[in-house]
């Protein structure tokens, strides 16, 4: 007895472990990017959208599901269509989420995107799924940590205004930066939606003998592949009208599989610590992975300068709408689980 509990122990450890090294992974995918040297925007995040929404997803699914074509084809048409639209509604944010780092800097756009991604995928489904519970205690306190991260983006958009104005740069730019962070938080959560309404997928995975706790890799990769044709096709618009193209580099190529690398197997790590952790999973793992992730990419933010000269008042300002973002993560997650 005292055996089995203390396996069950080091379970949960070594599931708390998974889930904070893929919020640190999640957190650092945008990172190799500012290090690419001679590459214009569109051409790395083409080259991450390979290896993030395609090779990897697919590596993992031929690794973890057995016979996925078989699969596929038992679960039935309307639950991959659904998967593919609404991959491709969150390739649209995938976008936006690229461009909004490249331009209010990592430290913002995560904060703001994914604490918009957190609220916005948690209500929709209520208000879709199930109905009748919107208006319970739940829904209350799904509302609450909306208004909280609106709360939260006002702070870090007063932040970000006060650093542009110190560091003499245009306001405007700023603004395009906020409202592409704004617009990648609104859609991003089209991701949530596939997993929920692709449900059917994973389920006949499991029935085909994939571990149930994996066996959403089933839905995810039709969702990210599906997003990738949406990034793959701004970048090349992008390319051509810029005519930006360079011959790629083997130092670019790495950095740019290193940020799918971390993408990918952060979500990995993720799904597979939150099932260790047992009931305590979704209550916990799933703030812990979202705060994670805020607070490293806004410590990568510091580490890189993107706030350096910035002035006391934006440090305060970001430090005060994070704060605000992170009680937003709890109460959304304690929301959708009451």
């Amino acid at each position: 007895m005292l055996r089995l509990k203390g396996v069950r122990h080091m379970t949960f450890w070594t599931g708390l472990l998974l889930i904070l090294a893929g919020g640190a992974m999640q957190g650092s995918f945008t990172v190799p990017q500012k290090f690419l040297r001679g590459w214009a925007w569109e051409a790395g995040w083409l080259f991450y959208s390979v290896a993030g929404l395609v090779v990897f997803p697919w590596l993992l699914l031929a690794a973890i599901v057995p016979r996925p074509l078989e699969v596929y084809a038992h679960a039935g048409f309307a639950p991959l269509a659904l998967a593919a639209l609404f991959g491709a509604g969150w390739g649209v944010g995938s976008v936006m989420f690229g461009l909004g780092v490249a331009r209010v800097g990592m430290a913002l756009a995560f904060a703001i995107i994914i604490s918009l991604t957190a609220a916005v995928g948690s209500i929709v489904p209520l208000a879709v799924l199930h109905a009748g519970q919107f208006f319970t205690l739940r829904g209350a306190m799904l509302l609450l940590g909306l208004v909280i991260v609106i709360g939260g983006v006002a702070l870090c958009s007063r932040a970000g205004m006060l650093k542009e104005a110190a560091l003499h740069r245009k306001a405007g730019v700023f603004t395009r930066g906020l409202a592409i962070c704004i617009g990648s938080g609104l859609t991003s959560p089209m991701f949530n939606f596939s997993i929920a309404f692709g449900d059917p997928i994973s389920r006949e995975a499991s029935r085909m003998g994939a571990n149930p706790a994996n066996a959403s890799i089933a839905i995810l990769a039709v969702a990210v592949s599906s997003g990738f044709v949406v990034n793959a096709a701004y970048c090349i618009y992008l390319l051509v009208r810029n005519r930006s193209w360079n011959a790629p580099h083997p130092a670019g190529i790495l950095l740019t599989i290193l940020m799918g690398f971390l993408w990918m197997f952060g979500m990995f790590f993720y799904g597979i610590g939150q099932t260790s952790i047992g009931q305590l999973g979704p209550v916990l793992g799933w703030p812990l992975f979202m705060t994670v992730i805020v607070l490293v990419a806004n410590a990568w933010g510091i580490a890189t300068g993107e706030w350096r000269d910035a002035g006391r008042s934006a440090y305060r300002y970001l430090a005060a709408g994070n704060a605000l973002m992170i009680v937003a993560l709890v109460v959304i997650a304690w929301g959708g689980h009451i």
